[in-house]
């Protein structure tokens, strides 16, 4: 059993998607995202500059078209995946995969998120805690919160790795009793406000609105949503989960149990993070940002 797995926004930097643009079949669906997204990603994600490529509105439809291109390649190579899961908005790139979004759609849809996320006032940020379970960060981000002042776990990124998010004032009073707590490390994220959390609340009707406009077919595989990291074919549950995705925490340590059943796994995009996640966890993981990858994929032709 093959899993997919696609890298979410704070994967964007410059150079990301070399190899992409000169694979002629990822290549065409980088050029696809630059005739359909608002701001073409191309130049951006070659050369920046990094203010620009890491902004919400940016980065979002940069790493999925790097997603989508990757995808592109390794199907060309023969591949299809059983299983299927994406970090954050790397479940857009994942619905893809699966056949529930078509590769102009996913492009509109990761626009609108992006616009929507990107519209927001800044009144937060995000952390990551490093070293504590994600039950012990829970429960110092709900003794730092206050009325007005919002803060919740918005990633579960590994079992020792915990993303908060939420009201600034509540982040350093967490960050105080987090290094209390024995944390190995507290970390501000360079992200442009408090995603996974209810300080994103404001764009979450605009959200809704725009997925249910979507048209989606049922995934021809199983998909792991963030919301939920439980495997689903039912596509009712699927756009459900999507939706609260915006405002929901990324069960990823839930879902890396699931990837942990397939018998190999990739990281399609032009990341290593979470192939980096999984071999944390004990469980390996490929990358599409090594070549050698495609080589070991493609499947041969039938003898003649």
């Amino acid at each position: 059993m093959i899993g997919f797995v696609f890298p979410g926004q704070g994967t964007a930097r410059v150079g990301m998607g070399g190899w992409l643009r000169r694979d002629p079949v990822a290549a065409a669906v980088v050029a696809r995202a630059d005739e359909l997204l608002p701001e073409p990603v191309s130049e951006l994600c070659a050369r920046g500059p990094l203010a620009k490529l890491v902004d919400t509105l940016h980065a979002q439809p940069a790493v999925t078209a790097c997603n989508l291109a990757a995808l592109a390649a390794v199907r060309a190579a023969g591949v299809e995946p059983d299983l299927v899961a994406g970090h954050s908005v790397g479940e857009i790139s994942a619905l893809c995969a699966a056949g529930v979004l078509d590769v102009d759609t996913a492009f509109r849809l990761v626009g609108a998120r992006a616009r929507l996320m990107a519209d927001l006032p800044v009144t937060g940020g995000m952390t990551a805690v490093l070293g504590l379970t994600p039950q012990r960060v829970e429960e110092l981000a709900a003794e730092a919160a206050r009325p007005g002042e919002p803060l919740v776990v918005g990633l579960e990124n590994a079992p020792d790795h915990t993303v908060v998010s939420g009201a600034a004032a509540a982040i350093d009073r967490l960050v105080a009793s987090a290094e209390a707590a024995g944390a190995r490390k507290v970390v501000a994220l360079k992200v442009g406000n408090a995603f996974h959390s209810p300080l994103m609340a404001g764009a979450l009707d605009g959200w809704a609105e725009a997925v249910r406009a979507t048209p989606m077919s049922p995934p021809r595989v199983p998909v792991i949503p963030n919301a939920t990291a439980e495997p689903t074919t039912d596509l009712p549950t699927i756009v459900d989960a999507l939706i609260a995705q915006l405002t929901a925490r990324v069960r990823w340590t839930e879902t890396m149990r699931v990837l942990a059943g397939a018998g190999t796994l990739v990281e399609v995009g032009d990341s290593k993070v979470l192939a980096g996640l999984l071999r944390g966890v004990g469980v390996r993981c490929a990358s599409t940002s090594d070549p050698a990858v495609l080589r070991r994929l493609r499947r041969p032709e039938p003898a003649a």
